[in-house]
C-alpha cells in the first residue's frame, strides 16, 4: 500500500475514533455518588469515614451529601461543623454538599444547644460555601447563585447539567415564612437556571439535588409546593431526562412519583432517587449512560 495511502487512511481511522469519543462524552458514561443523612451517632462517625475510604476505591467523579450531616438531636456546633467539613476533605474526588434541616433550620431546639438557625446557616455558608469550588482533595469548579444563596451550586459533567438546591426537611423552614418565601424564589430562579441553561446547549438530562422529601407532605399545597411547581413546569419543557436526588424520608428509593398536569399519569422524564438515612448509612453509585438516544441513570448499592 503506497504511503500516502496508508496516511490517508490512518487519517480517517483517527479522526473516526476522535468523533465517537466526542460522541461518547456528549452522550455521558460515567459514574458519580449519592448519600445524605449521615453520621448521626457516635456510632456512625467511625463507619462514615470508612465509608469515605469504600467511595475512594470506587473513584467516581464526584460525589453529593444532600444534607443532615448530624442528627437533629446533636448540638449545632462550630466544633461539629469544623469536623464534618474536614471529613469531606478526605474525600479523593470533588465532594458537593447542600444542607440539610438538622444543620440550621432545627436548631433552635435545646438539645440543638438553642442556636438561632439563621445564623447557623450563614455559619454553613462561611465554612462550606465560601469559595466557587466543590469540598474535597480534587476541587471542582462550580458556579453560585449569589452571595446571598452560595448553597446553591450548579455544574456541568458530560453533556449533564447539575444543580443543587436548599430545600430542608423539617417542612421547609416554615416557621420562618420571610426567609422561607425568599429561599424559595432564589431556588426557583435557580432551577429555571438550570434547565435553560441545559436547553441553550441542547443537554439531555438535569439532575436536582437537595434534602427534602418534597412528596412527604401535600404536593399541592405544602411546604415545598413552590419547588415542586418549578420541578414541573421545568420537566413539562425539557425532552431530556430529570433526575431529583433528596434524603430527609430515609427510604432507599427510585420511582417517577410527579404528577403531569396534562394528564391522570406522572412525568416519564422525571427520576426520583432517595438515598439511604439513618439508621442505614449507605451510599449509592450512579451511573449515567446512553440508551436508544436517551440518558439513563442506573443506581447500585456502594459498600
Amino acid at each position: 500500500m503506497p504511503t500516502l495511502t496508508k496516511f490517508l487512511l490512518a487519517s480517517v481511522l483517527w479522526a473516526c475514533a476522535a468523533l465517537n469519543a466526542v460522541r461518547a462524552a456528549d452522550a455521558g458514561d460515567f459514574t458519580f455518588v449519592a448519600f445524605g443523612d449521615t453520621p448521626y451517632t457516635e456510632e456512625e462517625e467511625p463507619r462514615f469515614v470508612s465509608m469515605i475510604a469504600e467511595i475512594n476505591r470506587a473513584q467516581p467523579v464526584f460525589s453529593i451529601h444532600v444534607g443532615d450531616f448530624k442528627s437533629g438531636w446533636s448540638p449545632c456546633t462550630d466544633a461539629l461543623f469544623t469536623q464534618r467539613r474536614d471529613w469531606f476533605n478526605l474525600f479523593h474526588q470533588p465532594l458537593i454538599f447542600t444542607p440539610g434541616d438538622n444543620e440550621w433550620t432545627d436548631c433552635h431546639r435545646a438539645f440543638g444547644a438553642a442556636f438561632d438557625p439563621l445564623e447557623r446557616l450563614q455559619k454553613l455558608r462561611a465554612l462550606f460555601f465560601a469559595d466557587a469550588v466543590s469540598l474535597g482533595q480534587q476541587k471542582m469548579a462550580l458556579t453560585r447563585q449569589t452571595p446571598d444563596f452560595p448553597e446553591n451550586a450548579r455544574w456541568e459533567h458530560q453533556g449533564i447539567v447539575f444543580a443543587t438546591i436548599n430545600v430542608p426537611g423539617s417542612h421547609n423552614n416554615k416557621a420562618m415564612p420571610k426567609e422561607k418565601a425568599a429561599r424559595d424564589t432564589a431556588n426557583d430562579a435557580w432551577i429555571r437556571a438550570a434547565f435553560d441553561g441545559a436547553r441553550a446547549k441542547s443537554q439531555r438530562a438535569v439532575v436536582i439535588a437537595m434534602q427534602a422529601n418534597p412528596f412527604s407532605s401535600d404536593i399541592k399545597r405544602g411546604p415545598y409546593a413552590a419547588i415542586l411547581r418549578a420541578l414541573t413546569r421545568e420537566t413539562v419543557n425539557f425532552s431530556g431526562e430529570v433526575l431529583l436526588i433528596h434524603g430527609d424520608t430515609h427510604r432507599y428509593r427510585m420511582d417517577q412519583p410527579l404528577p403531569d398536569p396534562r394528564a391522570r399519569a406522572t412525568l416519564r422524564n422525571f427520576t426520583r432517587l432517595e438515598v439511604f438515612g439513618y439508621p442505614f448509612q449507605n451510599w449509592v453509585r450512579v451511573r449515567v449512560s446512553e440508551r436508544d438516544g436517551r440518558i439513563v441513570f442506573t443506581p447500585s448499592l456502594g459498600g
